[in-house]
């Protein structure tokens, strides 16, 4: 019998995008387990009403809900930023998200200077950051720009070279003439677009720009609300890993391997329902001595991906 505080963390995202924070989360919170739910027969959520957008974070976190989670991490800044209420007013369960914990780190970057952030057109539409750095600091202004091609270019794998920083480039012209002094990265996908954003900003602004990781900051919020709340898992082994998806399981795979930093493959599953609930214990043993893991696939092997309906 898995106890509440053994029961895995759920981390969902439209995309891709997320496995971000996941990889931050399984570095800072080795113990966990995670089920993650990649949305990807519906990405991008960033173009989308925001009645949309609810409708379909809400049916994400029934699906994770319907798999035994504790948690739930919402690793989309689309999502945190115009459907995080509405979540944790209908679920009967902790929701995080990654707005203020980049918005955090935002402001401790900055120094008081403004704060460029790069986002999806939901997100900088929103206005959920220069909210969240308002209730953190009143003299720091926020200056935003949408960046869509940026997450087309993430979620093909199209990281290096020449086109993603002239992409970056053209991104950052705006908020470096605003005078941003830092950027948060306001998309779980820009990451690993990372140095090629550092590097046009550097070049912009005429030397090194801190560049904020939401999804680094997320995982250190997420490490303290599990401790504060007594539901950090007890095991002392790594945690294991379930990959959800909602089309296209063997191209998520590809480019999963690099957001994870660990195999992904897709071989092994087929289609399932979203309910009944799969057990805690079936998790991939994504790590070595996994315990509770179950009898997943070997590190060696990589973590299967589950395509499932919603």
């Amino acid at each position: 019998m898995t106890s509440h505080r053994d029961a895995p963390l759920g981390v969902f995202d439209s995309g891709l995008g997320g496995l971000t924070v996941v990889r931050a989360l399984r570095e800072r919170c080795p113990a966990e387990d995670i089920v993650y739910l990649g949305d990807t027969a519906r990405v991008p959520y960033g173009t989308r009403s925001p009645e949309t957008v609810v409708r379909y974070a809400l049916g994400c976190a029934r699906v994770l809900i319907g798999r035994g989670v504790k948690a739930i991490v919402v690793a989309c800044n689309t999502v945190s930023a115009v459907a995080i209420d509405m979540l944790r007013v209908e679920l009967d369960l902790p929701v995080l998200g990654v707005i203020l914990p980049g918005a955090r780190a935002g402001v401790a970057a900055s120094r008081g200077a403004t704060i460029g952030v790069l986002g999806t057109a939901g997100t900088i539409a929103s206005g959920a950051y220069p909210r969240a750095v308002a209730s953190l600091s009143t003299r720091t202004e926020v200056a935003g720009q949408a960046a869509p091609l940026l997450v087309s270019l993430a979620e093909e794998g199209w990281v290096e070279g020449e086109v993603p920083r002239l992409v970056a480039r053209r991104y950052l012209e705006p908020l470096i003439g605003a005078g941003a002094r830092s950027v948060v990265l306001g998309c779980t996908h820009f990451p690993l677009l990372r140095a090629a954003i550092e590097a046009e900003a550097a070049s912009l602004a005429g030397g090194p720009l801190p560049i904020v990781d939401s999804a680094s900051a997320t995982a250190e919020d997420v490490a303290s609300f599990l401790a504060e709340r007594g539901l950090a898992a007890s095991r002392t082994a790594p945690g294991g890993l379930a990959l959800l998806v909602t089309d296209l399981p063997k191209s998520f795979a590809a480019v999963a391997t690099r957001f994870l930093g660990e195999p992904v493959v897709a071989d092994g599953a087929g289609r399932s329902p979203a309910a009944p609930a799969a057990a805690p214990a079936a998790l991939s043993a994504a790590s070595p001595g996994a315990e509770k893991g179950g009898a997943g696939r070997s590190a060696t092997q990589g973590v299967d991906v589950e395509q499932i309906d919603l």
